[in-house]
């Protein structure tokens, strides 16, 4: 399962963020290096659900659907904020980056309202693009520390061996970079990486961030003052990265609102059940709160996990069953799984996802919409519902 890490600055709202997302919540302060352990949550990505197409009534096992949106599990992680020179120790310094060595992608939490330094403490007019640079410099040093790590003896045996991919690939084992990843960071490189200068070093560190560590930029607190042109210079600024208007509060504090029985809230809109049941004060937050819904279209906060999924880490959703005329698994359960794959992945990937032994005994597969089978390396679209036929 890819993780989805959060990272940023202390006291940009990652917490916050990270509660907003997920079902455990974690603490939340003003004040820099509230997250000392890392959090690990669980949060959901949501795509339509083929029970609203199709006309049934879906059961859900190892995911949810709510008015026809599958809700499907994903890991999230949040650790403390990353202050500068984090690399040389600083702040949380390397145990920061140690923590994040499992994420395949992250959420950049930056501070669009331009309160907070590049430490996290309270200030005015700072400029959040400084944010990013230095948070995308952290990374690649941190990854640069890593790579040159015995480097005189690495690069000998890198080029007696005539393996620079397999040599470099090992020497970052800790990092989840795949050789492919690897490789792709390593064109345009001298093949001998004993000429390599510090310079070239640094490029592949960075190439190696890039390839291995997609990123999204969350500008979070976006209801505040000064947030919208911040927003825009982000994007100016940082036109590879998607720079997503974000806030957590909101988002919490509607969560909670719904929980109490409040309002109804559906992650875009959101309406007041009962006015009577509130004062002057809670009038006031929630129709502010209505307002920026209406603006922004949302929070914000599921555009960020999609996204990182669907758009960074290329996944889709795939339902397997059992019996493909009615759509369900032996127990009449309708479209009980739901699972995420990589796009690309083949009716055998999909096989042994479900199981080790349903993948080493694959005969075929059914494309359960169109009642057609398919071959082990048919690859597979996003929504299929795929039913695998295995050796007894």
């Amino acid at each position: 399962m890819a993780i989805l890490g959060l990272v940023g600055k202390p006291n940009v709202g990652k917490s916050t963020t990270f509660n907003a997302m997920t079902e455990k919540v974690a603490d939340v302060g003003n004040y820099p290096f509230t997250t000392i352990n890392p959090n690990i949550g669980t949060s959901f990505v949501t795509k339509p659900c083929p029970c609203s197409t199709l006309n049934l009534k879906c059961s859900p096992n190892n995911s949810k659907c709510f008015s026809g949106v599958r809700n499907i599990p994903v890991e999230i992680i949040d650790v403390a904020g990353l202050v500068p020179d984090a690399h040389k120790g600083k702040g949380m310094g390397n145990k920061f980056l140690d923590d994040l060595r499992q994420a395949d992608a992250f959420i950049l939490v930056v501070d669009a309202s331009g309160k907070t330094d590049l430490e996290g403490n309270i200030t005015e007019d700072h400029d959040p693009i400084m944010d990013v640079k230095f948070l995308l410099n952290e990374l690649d040093m941190w990854i640069y520390g890593i790579l040159t790590k015995n480097w005189e003896r690495l690069s000998r045996r890198a080029q007696q061996e005539k393996n620079v991919l397999k040599s470099i690939h090992e020497q970052l084992s800790g990092l989840n970079i795949s050789e492919n990843q690897v490789a792709a960071a390593l064109r345009n490189l001298d093949e001998s990486p004993m000429k390599w200068t510090e310079s070239d070093i640094l490029t592949l560190s960075t190439n190696l961030r890039k390839a291995s560590k997609p990123m999204i930029i969350a500008a979070n607190k976006a209801d505040h003052e000064n947030a919208e042109k911040n927003i825009e210079k982000l994007k100016e600024e940082f036109k590879e990265f998607s720079v997503i208007p974000t806030s957590s509060e909101i988002e919490l504090a509607l969560k909670k609102a719904e929980k109490a029985g409040l309002i109804n809230y559906n992650g875009k809109k959101m309406e007041i059940i009962d006015e009577t049941r509130l004062n002057d004060a809670q009038k006031n937050a929630l129709n502010y709160m209505k307002n920026y819904l209406e603006k922004f279209g949302g929070t914000g906060i599921q555009n960020l996990i999609n996204n990182a999924y669907f758009d960074l880490l290329n996944m889709i959703v795939v339902y397997p069953v059992e019996d493909e005329g009615k759509f369900s698994d032996k127990k009449g359960n309708v479209l009980p799984d739901a699972y995420l794959l990589k796009k690309g992945s083949t009716a055998r990937e999909l096989a042994f996802k479900i199981h080790t032994e349903i993948g080493q005994k694959f005969i075929y597969a059914v494309d359960a919409r169109k009642k057609l089978r398919i071959g082990a390396d048919q690859e597979l679209n996003d929504g299929d519902i795929i039913k695998i036929v295995s050796a007894a």
